[in-house]
């Protein structure tokens, strides 16, 4: 079995419906086990930003809103944060469930990329990958797949505090790949 052929995905991708012109890509959850690990490391080590908190006690779950852009983009009343959260693009939705953090019978999360697979990864473009992955390692972040491993050179693979792979890549770089 192999790829589709080129007539092949020209006949399966539609032209987007007009009225489809204003969505975006706007975020992907994850659940995670313990917020303040998860928060430390993708601030510190992946350098994005906490856009907001929402917080449902009742349901004893807590929303954080990770992404990229300048501190002083962020708006500060409460009301205009919540929306100019939900009008960002490629956005990272932490999830965490009351109490998984100090649950001695929790195994965590599956990560989909055992079986059963499904969900595989998210993907970060940086400016040098090699550079980037020096730095994860200084960090003792851990690897998947290191940038000169396996038969694709130039990209790398990390995971998360949950287990969740990150596909660390440079953008000129992928069409030698």
């Amino acid at each position: 079995m192999s790829g589709l052929s080129k007539s092949e995905i020209e006949n399966a991708c539609a032209t987007p419906d007009e009225s489809t012109q204003d969505f975006i890509m706007q975020q992907t959850m994850y659940r995670i086990k313990d917020p303040k690990v998860s928060l430390d490391f993708y601030t510190r080590v992946l350098g994005m930003r906490l856009l907001h908190t929402l917080d449902y006690p009742s349901m004893t779950f807590s929303l954080y809103f990770m992404g990229y852009c300048k501190a002083e983009d962020i708006p500060v009343d409460i009301a205009e944060r919540t929306k100019w959260c939900f009008l960002q693009k490629g956005t990272i939705e932490l999830t965490y469930n009351y109490g998984t953090e100090s649950d001695p019978e929790f195994k965590g999360y599956h990560n989909g990329n055992t079986e059963p697979k499904g969900f595989g990864h998210i993907g970060l473009s940086v400016p040098d990958v090699d550079v980037a992955c020096k730095r994860f390692e200084e960090l003792g972040v851990k690897f998947i797949k290191k940038p000169n491993d396996g038969k694709m050179k130039g990209l790398a693979f990390i995971q998360d505090p949950d287990g969740y792979w990150i596909e660390i890549l440079t953008a000129n770089r992928m069409p030698t790949l």
